[in-house]
């Protein structure tokens, strides 16, 4: 196992997911063109949904790019960390609409695991992770997620706690 790492990725990822969030709080519904383009799927229901902007998306992989750098990481461990977080995000998403779930709500483990595991999978060479690295770096994001959320719902920046 790999404290240090660990503890770099876990600030990588929230980053990539802790962006979105400051990015609407800071600049409200300014530039916040929805990333399904408000297309539904075959069952009528929107890909995503309202809270999956493009300004979050592009937002997060920048601020995952730079805290990359600032880690010591290569610039290019940022974007995949970053873009895997945010497909991760997209992938719950997906699936909770598709059981009918609002916008926002929580659904554990489908909230932390994707946007964690997707990019500990994707930068698991890069990083020299193994199975124990990912897996306690997982079940410390979700830990954390869920600790955090209700610090961030009251300084405003989630709609809802977990």
């Amino acid at each position: 196992m790999q404290p240090g790492k660990i503890l770099d990725v876990l600030i990588l990822l929230m980053l990539a997911n802790g962006t979105p969030l400051v990015a609407k709080k800071i600049l409200g519904n300014r530039l916040s063109y929805p990333i399904d383009a408000n297309l539904r799927f075959a069952d009528g229901k929107r890909l995503f949904g309202p809270s999956k902007t493009v300004r979050g998306f592009t937002l997060a992989v920048l601020a995952t790019t730079a805290g990359a750098v600032l880690l010591g990481f290569d610039w290019r461990i940022g974007v995949l960390l970053g873009s895997a977080a945010m497909a991760g995000d997209l992938f719950s998403s997906f699936i909770k609409r598709r059981c009918n779930m609002a916008t926002s709500s929580m659904a554990l483990g489908l909230d932390q695991v994707p946007e964690s595991l997707f990019p500990l999978i994707a930068c698991r060479g890069w990083l020299s992770l193994g199975l124990v690295d990912i897996a306690v770096t997982v079940a410390l994001f979700f830990a954390g997620e869920i600790v955090l959320s209700r610090f961030f719902f009251a300084l405003g920046l989630r709609d809802r706690p977990y």
